[in-house]
């Protein structure tokens, strides 16, 4: 294993895209040590900020409170990051494979664009999880982010494919403009859920306060959902689906768009 440690916490924004399993694992301690990072508009080195204990390694542990470090895992496609502490904005963005791991919080911006692997946040998160960036079309387009804490703004904006799972409370606009893929939200969300969204799931374990453009089409226990219950119990997740325990309520929209998304919404017996 690879193990990098944080001196001490930067105040000034720390640009580090070079703390990713495929840059890392081909290379000599010596030449890890060396690597560029940005803090603000200079130029300097990896170990300014990092000690560095081991080779290069697919497996891959950094420690600290990485609040202020940005670009962690960009364009990964391959081994594993855990990340002993707090993450900062852009952690896994463009992501295609590997895992990475947080202990801590999030801050904004986790896995945008992500087309591949899996994040795990054990604290919060920030806003515009999965999202795709500004003036872009597309958001995550695959893989996995597990929030067991709570999300901010704008969770899976333009999301094409893909999971998001969150366990706490998730703020406005959660789905924006969704053309496919599901979320889930353990304790709901607030403000206009699924706005513009065009295709995909969201599912919503508590009530939500929907949007006049949602239209109730009926109830049921979809026979998809036993799928997604296993695969998400797997993950920590557990969601209900025998229909002795409840049924979800389905409402489909955004017709503003128009769209064809579903929203669907457990109702407990």
């Amino acid at each position: 294993m690879l193990t990098l440690t944080l001196k001490e916490p930067t105040t000034v924004p720390l640009e580090a895209e070079a703390l990713s399993p495929d840059v890392l694992a081909p290379l000599s301690r010596d030449a890890i040590r060396a690597l560029p990072v940005l803090l603000g508009k200079r130029s300097m080195r990896l170990d300014d900020f990092f000690t560095v204990e081991g080779d290069g390694n697919e497996d891959i542990e950094i420690r600290g409170d990485l609040s202020k470090v940005k670009w962690v895992g960009q364009h990964m496609t391959r081994g594993r990051i855990r990340i002993v502490g707090n993450a900062g904005m852009h952690l896994g963005s463009y992501m295609k494979g590997g895992s990475i791991e947080v202990t801590g919080n999030a801050t904004d911006w986790v896995g945008g664009e992500m087309a591949g692997g899996s994040i795990h946040i054990h604290g919060n998160a920030g806003g515009q999880l999965g999202c795709a960036y500004r003036g872009n079309m597309t958001g995550m387009s695959g893989g996995t982010i597990l929030v067991e804490g709570s999300a901010g703004i704008e969770l899976g904006m333009r999301m094409k494919r893909g999971l998001i799972a969150v366990r706490g409370p998730v703020r406005d606009f959660a789905g924006l403009q969704m053309k496919g893929g599901t979320i889930v939200l353990m304790s709901g969300a607030e403000l206009r859920t699924g706005a513009w969204m065009q295709r995909g799931t969201i599912i919503s374990m508590k009530p939500l306060r929907l949007l006049p453009t949602f239209t109730h089409a009926c109830d049921y226990n979809p026979m998809f959902m036993g799928i997604y219950t296993k695969h998400l119990t797997k993950l920590g997740f557990a969601i209900p689906h025998d229909v002795r325990e409840g049924t979800y309520r389905r409402y489909t929209g955004d017709t503003a768009v128009p769209g064809k998304g579903e929203l669907l919404v457990w109702q407990p017996r």
